[in-house]
This record gives structure tokens, sequence and C-alpha cells, in this order.
């Protein structure tokens, strides 16, 4: 089968197409031939070396696809299903070993791209604004990086919400993507985003804001709260977060400081199905409208990343094998 693999930490140019054997899943596995794989910026952390994961490998955690073959004892999924995951490593190839208890079920009427895009972007998405910061009908809430794939999704569900939404971008193009989310209004990186942002809200500041870009827009993020604010930082697309003192949090107005991730909130296989059936029934209603701004072959997932890292993509991109 044909596959992607990092033998060595770096930019793009060390994702490299092989041949490798396939696979044969084990006890409660399944082997999966993947239809679409997720890319996202967790993977660029991955190839970077800035998290930590065993040379060489095979990147991508998140896809959907056809189950091929099923391991032993295996018992709630069929040969020929359709499953999807976001947390299968070795995702970025012709076939995979999915583990049982990280699969769930696809719906007819999900394409393969969207199915492949909703779980790791949807299901983070559905953790931020339903228990990191549960934000409520009538509060407003910042979303950094709004047209995004987790941005357009968690604007599409907090809209849903009845909660006002205030996101950034940095092109027009991404600030007609974002308001056709629900975005009440689109700031730029350039504005004053704090300025603008208590403009918006009587002077009070954000109940929440969510921010999966760190270094850029961290600052900016914790001057926009109000008193007792929440600001999840998700992500670093722009870099880590500087060290910071917890004391700034006081003069900040006792503001609540977390970094999530996903594993931590489908830790067992009923938060997981909670999650997930919550993203595809949104799907499937119209609720949440999951944007594939690109798919690329899987021989170009250099191109992807270059892409990706570069914001030149919009909403979700995967690679098609």
């Amino acid at each position: 089968m044909r596959a992607i693999e990092i033998r060595g930490n770096g930019g793009p140019e060390v994702l490299t197409p092989i041949e490798l054997p396939e696979p044969v899943p084990g006890a409660g596995e399944l082997l999966v031939r993947v239809e679409a794989a997720g890319i996202n910026f967790i993977d660029t952390y991955f190839r970077s070396g800035l998290y930590t994961r065993p040379l060489p490998y095979i990147p991508g955690d998140e896809g959907a696809g056809i189950v091929e073959h099923v391991g032993p004892g295996v018992t709630e999924f069929l040969v020929g299903q359709r499953v999807a995951w976001a947390s299968a490593p070795g995702s970025y190839a012709e076939k995979v070993i999915v583990p049982a208890r990280v699969a769930v079920a696809v719906p007819d009427g999900v394409p393969p791209e969207q199915a492949a895009s909703a779980l790791l972007q949807g299901m983070t998405a559905h953790y931020l604004i339903e228990s990191t910061y549960p934000a409520r009908t009538g509060e407003t809430v910042l979303v950094h990086a709004g047209a995004g794939g987790v941005g357009l999704l968690l604007t599409q569900l907090a809209v849903a919400k009845g909660v006002l939404v205030v996101t950034t971008v940095s092109t027009t193009e991404k600030e007609e993507l974002s308001r056709a989310a629900g975005a009440t209004e689109v700031l730029r990186y350039e504005d004053d985003i704090p300025e603008r942002v208590r403009a918006l809200t009587g002077g009070a500041g954000v109940h929440a804001v969510y921010d999966g870009v760190g270094a850029a827009t961290f600052e900016q993020s914790l001057a926009s709260l109000r008193v007792r604010g929440t600001l999840a930082l998700f992500g670093a697309a722009s870099g880590p977060v500087p060290l910071f003192d917890p004391q700034r949090l006081n003069s900040a107005g006792s503001i609540f400081l977390t970094r999530p991730t996903l594993a931590h909130y489908v830790r067992d296989r009923s938060e997981l199905e909670w999650r997930a059936g919550d993203v595809f029934k949104a799907v499937a209603d119209g609720v949440l409208d999951i944007r594939v701004g690109a798919s690329y072959p899987l021989e170009e997932a250099r191109a992807a990343h270059t892409d990706l890292e570069a914001r030149l993509t919009t909403g979700s991109i995967v690679l098609v094998p």
C-alpha cells in the first residue's frame, strides 16, 4: 500500500511517499481502506518536532473509510461498514489499523471528505462550546481564525445556541466565509482587537475567547475578556505562548485560563459517542456545514502542509488516497 512517512523532523519536505506491506488487524482492531484522511494543525506540530513522536512514523490521526477486515473480538463493526476516527495514528495511507474503541459509524448521506473532517475538528468545536466554556444564549464569545476548520464549526455550533460570535480573519475571502457561518462581527488581526471587542460589548468584554492561534493572539485574547471570563487556548498555529506569570490572571479580572485537548474530552466510549453523535446529527440536520476547502492526492501531502501553514486554506483539508 502507499503511505506517507516521516523519517526526521522538519518542514513539509520531510513528508515522503513510500510503499509498505498491508497491515493486519489484531484483537480489537479494524483494517480500514481510507477514503479520506483529515489534515490538522497538530500534524504539523508532530512533523516539526514541536510535539514528539518516535521516528519514523506515518502521520495523520483522522480519517474515514470502509472496513475491510475485522480483528478478533470485534463485534460492533462489520466488513463493508463506513467508519470514521479521530485518533488512529498512521492515517496518511491507503489503509490503516483503527482500534474499534475509537471508531464511530458514519451515517448515510455524509460524504467521505466531510466524515474525515467531522470528528477531530467537529468534536473539538463541540467540547469547547459545550464543556470547556459552555456558552449560553445571549452571551458573546471571540473565536480566532474564524475561517479555519475549527473556527467555522465552532461559530456554527455557538450560533445554533443563540450565542453572539465575534471572529478574527486575515482576508476578505475569509471574512465572507466567517459571516456565512453566522459571525456577528468579523475583525482583522491588524485591528486593535480588544478595543473593538469592548466597543461591541458595551465596554465589558467577551465571556470567552476560543484561541487556536497562540502566540500571535494570546495578549489580545486576555485583554478582550470580561471579569471572570474564560480563555480556552486550544492550539498554537502561530507558535507556543511564551512563559506566562499566572498573577496576570488576577489583574486581568480573575480570568480563567485553560489549555484543553480533545483526548481529555473523549475519555470513555460514552463521551466519544455523545460528541460524535452530536456532530454527525448536526451535519445531517443542516445545522453544521463542514466546508472542505481543498482535497489533495496522497502524494501531495507536502503541498497540503505548505498551504495549511501559509494560511492559504479555508475550512478543512483532506488527503484522498
